[in-house]
């Protein structure tokens, strides 16, 4: 492809790739996801290129291999365009009858619909299911429009066109006025306004600033910086652009943990692609804006995702943060002023300066504009990312979206945020999900973390569970946050054991305060708040711990019993033999015993009975 001298350049392409993509009868679209991939979705690809070239298809019928549809519980997920024909849990033995049956006859084959567990009936196309029907997709739907690998896919959708608008008719104050009047704040966590953290940047002395994208996303369970870096890296390398454009930045990084593989290959390429077009390097576009980007893997460290430990790592340094008495707008990375945001930050910034400031500003709430997405996962129906407009409830999410409990187990909190968010009863489920009100109730919208708990869950443990992995993962550079965690969880975990004082609460909460009051980052300021929110909303659970010595959901081993009903159990053995401690006795066909003292809990013999005999007491 030649270099793209000016904006007419990039119009041009676009317009014969768009017609290219016209004469295209029909495009099969694959998940090409983490989820889907783990589920097999690689050899439903194979089976289908094999298929198509085999039936003389291949140059009528089109595969496109795509990010993350966001629908990850029912994967690999395939959807046939035109129709919308929406076929989940694929295997590569449907192939031949989806080319045979829906591409050829236009027939719908039954038992590859989603089924709505709802009503029990089965869905034909994708904008009925209510997972997707009730959210308000902007960022996840152009996952699906484009193959996660071709530049040449996301030019033809209108990729690059909103940098080409900014260059030809904005000057940089222009931009930072638009994504101010947009209310865009950033995604990563602190939800800071990205207009005011560009103004202070652009206004600080020095000739040489950067741009950084955040792409460290380590809470447990969330991937969704993830999915938009692996299926659309050209939306966040086109950000990039404009707020090099808006700071006056020569130079960019993108920052990924280690675990990322996926996204680390598809960042670096599409880094690539940019470069050889000129869409990156010197005069882009004839604008005069000189700006390139470097891919950095990051160790894994969860602290790295604050941002002054992040520039200690790109600078090969140890991942420490550093007080914030000076900001990284002003002295940042290599102590030059320095923009950084979270990777939906910045794939936000394409489409606000697109469709202009008012189209952003129309979604969500007075303080928390625009949509956000959430990675839902634990006890739910219908786990996978899930985007909507700030503002939505709790409930909505939960229930109308995810579908409510799975196994029919009763709903009891959901925690947002990450590992350092805190834990809201469904009580509150009625909250809209916005930065003030979840902060306001103890919790924090994070970077979009959900993780759902039901009745089986112990928020005693969870919060021993959070403050564990934070523990582990501090840094240990401040005392608050090193001594601090460290005692929470001895007193948590002594509650957990049957060690418990009542008295040891109030502690508790003092600790948790100091901590959050004196830690030196974010990571130690925020690790309170599992404990916190459970001590604030479920404190009869610690109480029953302490009091009563029992563990109302049955998680704790110390603080429960396994029996065995006498009048259930037929006697069949099963559990016996799968005790890994020879802990159970019994005859065969009559009721068996377990030997408390031999017992370590374990649950095997709670999996293994088919007639559920076994009792947590």
């Amino acid at each position: 492809m030649s270099r793209l001298a000016a904006a007419e350049d990039l119009e041009g392409l676009r317009a014969s790739l768009a017609a290219e993509r016209e004469r295209v009868g029909t495009t099969i679209v694959v998940c090409g996801g983490p989820g889907c991939q783990a589920a097999g979705c690689r050899a439903v690809i194979e089976a289908l290129e094999e298929e198509l070239d085999k039936e003389g298809l291949a140059e009528s019928v089109a595969v496109r291999v795509t990010g993350c549809h966001g629908f990850c519980e029912q994967g690999p997920v395939m959807v046939i365009e035109p129709g919308n024909v929406f076929y989940c849990r694929v295997k590569p033995e449907d192939v031949g009858e989806i080319i045979s049956s829906t591409i050829r006859d236009g027939e719908v084959i039954e038992r590859l619909l989603y089924t709505d567990p709802a009503s029990g009936e089965r869905v034909r196309t994708e904008s009925e299911i209510p997972f997707y029907r009730l959210q308000e997709r902007t960022l996840l739907a152009l996952n699906r429009q484009i193959d996660s690998s071709s530049m040449t896919d996301y030019i033809a959708v209108g990729g690059y066109s909103a940098l080409a608008k900014v260059l030809r008719d904005c000057d940089p104050e222009a931009v930072i006025r638009e994504i101010t009047a947009s209310g865009l704040r950033g995604r990563g966590g602190g939800g800071f306004p990205t207009g005011r953290k560009w103004a202070s940047c652009r206004a600080a002395p020095g000739d040489e600033r950067y741009v950084i994208c955040n792409a460290d996303e380590g809470d447990p369970g969330a991937y969704m910086d993830r999915s938009i870096l692996e299926g659309n890296p050209h939306l966040v390398l086109e950000g990039m652009l404009i707020g090099a454009w808006a700071i006056g930045a020569a130079q960019g990084y993108i920052y990924v943990r280690n675990e990322y593989p996926l996204a680390v290959e598809h960042a670096r390429r599409a880094v690539e692609q940019a470069r050889e077009v000129g869409l990156l390097g010197d005069n882009v576009l004839g604008s005069g804006l000189c700006f390139d980007v470097e891919v950095a893997r990051g160790g894994g460290a969860f602290v790295c995702g604050e941002s002054t430990a992040l520039m200690a790592s790109l600078e090969g340094k140890v991942g420490e943060p550093r007080p914030k008495d000076v900001h990284t707008v002003e002295e940042g990375l290599w102590n030059k002023p320095t923009a950084l945001n979270n990777v939906e930050t910045w794939a936000n910034v394409p489409l606000i300066m697109q469709n202009g400031a008012a189209w952003f500003a129309g979604k969500g709430t007075k303080g928390s504009k625009g949509t956000k997405i959430f990675a839902l996962t634990g006890r739910v129906k219908n786990t996978g990312l899930v985007e909507v407009a700030m503002g939505t409830s709790l409930r909505e999410i939960v229930f109308d979206i995810g579908g409510g409990g799975s196994d029919g187990a009763a709903i009891k909190a959901v925690q947002t945020g990450g590992p350092s968010g805190g834990c809201l009863p469904v009580e509150k489920f009625d909250l809209p999900v916005d930065f003030d009100t979840l902060s306001e109730a103890g919790s924090m919208v994070g970077s979009g973390g959900m993780v759902v708990m039901d009745e089986r869950t112990c928020m005693v443990d969870v919060a021993r569970y959070f403050l564990a992995f934070l523990q582990d993962e501090s840094c240990g550079k401040c005392v608050p946050c090193r001594v601090g965690i460290d005692r929470m969880l001895e007193i948590v975990t002594d509650i957990t054991e049957g060690r418990g004082r009542v008295e040891q609460l109030d502690l508790l909460e003092e600790l948790g305060e100091t901590v959050r009051e004196t830690s030196l980052c974010a990571l130690g300021k925020t690790a309170p708040n599992p404990v916190l929110s459970t001590l604030r909303y479920f404190r009869e659970e610690y109480m029953a711990h302490i009091v009563e010595g029992r563990c109302p959901a049955g998680v704790c081993k110390a603080l429960v019993e396994y029996v065995i009903d006498e009048e259930r159990c037929t006697g069949c053995g099963a559990c016996l033999r799968a005790c890994p401690r020879e802990a159970i006795r019994g005859e065969s066909k009559q009721p068996h015993t377990i030997d408390a003292e031999r017992c370590v809990r374990c649950g095997i013999c709670l999996s293994e009975c088919k007639y559920e005999a076994i009792v947590v007491k």
